[in-house]
């Protein structure tokens, strides 16, 4: 399993990006895919995921802002960030949980500037 993410960069605050990532390996229709994100110093977080049914999920400070959404035909997983915020810098990690493991893609860089 190979996740592979792109789209993370500068913005000022206020401003909006789109992250996205592929994974490949295997079929993955069904399985929980996800955005976490870790900004030096601290934990990494959850920031949203989807299911295989669609049903999404979000971190209480992203939500309103943030859309996570995904292709099925194209194992792709979205995020959306709108409005983006300083303390919403941080190396953002794709996820995907297949057959009992967690599998992360490289990471991409948001910067926000105030």
């Amino acid at each position: 399993v190979q996740l592979q993410a792109s789209g993370g960069g500068l913005v000022q605050a206020g401003g909006s990006l789109a992250l996205s990532c592929a994974a490949s390996g295997s079929r993955f229709n069904i399985n929980p895919m996800g955005w976490y994100r870790q900004a030096p110093g601290k934990q990494r977080e959850l920031v949203a995921s989807i299911a295989g049914t669609g049903r999404t999920t979000y971190a209480d400070s992203v939500k309103g802002r943030f859309t996570i959404s995904r292709d099925f035909n194209k194992y792709t997983v979205y995020l959306q960030m709108n409005n983006l915020k300083p303390e919403d810098a941080a190396v953002y990690f794709c996820n995907i949980w297949f057959r009992g493991k967690d599998y992360w893609g490289q990471g991409t860089l948001v910067t926000v500037s105030s």
